[in-house]
């Protein structure tokens, strides 16, 4: 049974955990509007600025794969899900500039929408783990 203290710095990481959350998921709707953009030809610029915003989303999951870790280290192994990556990996991150074609930009968009998805799915996790840790504090 976890005690006060745990449940009280449980209840931080979730906040932490929300919040970077929340950064994920505005860099990867901006991206993903970029994205819809770039369907229609966007073009190098569009490509450059889906990216930029990509890459700030990868770093908030850093953040979030950490804050889990710390929040499963907390809470003793509690059934937590594993490590979040997105489904933007370097290889697709070449073909989308390389061949900046309507297929490769279809794609892409469709896995930032994934990764969308994946994020706003774990953000819901976060909230009803808070409202379970609140409830046995």
């Amino acid at each position: 049974m976890a005690n006060n203290l745990q449940v009280n710095q449980a209840i931080n990481l979730t906040d932490q955990l929300i919040s970077c959350l929340n950064d994920a998921e505005k860099h990867l709707s901006s991206a993903r509007n970029w994205g819809f953009l770039d369907v229609i030809g966007g073009g190098l610029i569009v490509d450059l600025i889906k990216h930029s915003k990509l890459n700030n989303a990868k770093d908030s999951m850093s953040n979030v794969n950490y804050l889990l870790q710390e929040l499963k280290r907390v809470l003793g192994g509690i059934s937590m899900p594993g490590d979040y990556s997105m489904q933007v990996n370097g290889v697709l991150t070449f073909a989308d500039f390389f061949f900046d074609s309507g297929i490769v930009d279809v794609y892409m968009t469709a896995k930032i929408m994934n990764s969308l998805s994946e994020v706003r799915k774990l953000r819901d996790k976060c909230f009803e783990l808070k409202n379970k840790l609140y409830a046995i504090m």
